[in-house]
């Protein structure tokens, strides 16, 4: 089993517990507050390496009070901090809404993050062509994903690409896009750009011809989550899965897409087919959704093995 390769962002988040999420031009009286690492590609990698993929990447950060935090962080979460890559100018910082019910809606200034360039990606190419995957979001430029995903396409090595927040994904970087992961919001975005609206059917009946368009443009796996409803993964275009969620009760849904993403991806890299890495990366997302805070409710291993063995018996994590 190889490593994962990972162009992260890195982000200090706040997150406000509030009744319910606030209306346009609305305060709230938030009930608690709590602040740590994350941004989406640190908490994927931190996600992988809790599910005991070694994992390896590049990691931007800025030059003000909040870059300190994360070396400690890499290090908590048993990440090398060989992954840092510092750049003048602020580090970036988002906010987050947690309501009572779990949801939640949250802002991101992404700072150092969108300064990753090509060149720094081109110096780890070495470090790119040795892994077993490679995997990015969109909380950094579009320049460095597509040079990441091209070294590691050019060398037949599977890429990950989780657009979010979303943006319309340059042709350059659908090209060496292996499997692509969106939510329902995201999804139906991209329906819209490249298939047109849904139709009666709604996303989930749309999904395959998503699928389609999306293949010709060179991306070989369409992974669609719809939180509670569960996820479809189409392959080739036509072939679909669908993976159900587990009922559990949300308290918290920040880090689900990502605690998906890495458990999806965990399965990938292990060598597991993807019936079984779909209900890996549910199990994950389900898991997470139970346990406030991000990184802490990060599954391992034996978590999701017991989980699988309640939810799925016949398919559980050995």
């Amino acid at each position: 089993m190889g490593h994962a390769f990972v162009l992260g962002s890195f982000v200090a988040a706040g997150t406000f517990r509030v009744d319910r999420l606030p209306r346009p031009g609305e305060s709230l009286r938030a009930s608690a507050i709590a602040w740590e690492p994350g941004g989406k590609g640190f908490n994927v990698a931190a996600g992988l390496r809790r599910l005991g993929i070694a994992v390896d990447g590049l990691i931007p950060i800025g030059t003000d009070h909040l870059a300190a935090l994360a070396e400690p962080a890499l290090r908590r979460m048993g990440l090398p901090t060989s992954m840092i890559r510092p750049h003048p100018g602020s580090t970036g910082i988002g906010v987050g809404f947690v309501g009572t019910d779990g949801e939640n809606c949250l802002a991101v200034h992404p700072g150092a993050n969108l300064l990753l360039s090509r060149e720094t990606v081109r110096s780890a190419a070495a470090r790119i062509l040795s892994s077993a995957m490679v995997l990015a979001q969109f909380e950094i430029g579009d320049e460095p994903i597509a040079e990441a995903f091209a070294i590691a396409r050019g060398a037949g090595i599977p890429t990950l690409l989780n657009p979010s927040p979303f943006r319309l994904p340059s042709d350059e970087i659908l090209t060496a896009t292996t499997i692509l992961v969106l939510n329902e919001t995201e999804a139906e975005a991209l329906l819209g750009l490249l298939a047109g609206p849904a139709g009666t059917g709604g996303l989930r009946a749309a999904a395959e011809g998503l699928a389609r368009a999306l293949h010709a443009r060179g991306v070989e796996v369409l992974v669609i989550t719809f939180g509670a409803a569960g996820a479809r993964i189409v392959l080739g275009g036509s072939t679909i899965l669908d993976q159900r969620a587990y009922p559990v009760a949300a308290v918290d849904t920040l880090g689900a897409g990502d605690a998906f993403t890495a458990g999806l991806a965990a399965g990938f890299v292990a060598g597991r087919h993807w019936d079984a890495s779909g209900r890996i990366a549910a199990a994950c997302g389900a898991l997470m959704v139970t346990r406030h805070g991000v990184l802490d409710g990060l599954p391992d291993p034996a978590e999701v093995g017991d989980f699988l063995r309640i939810h799925a018996p016949e398919a559980a994590m050995s």
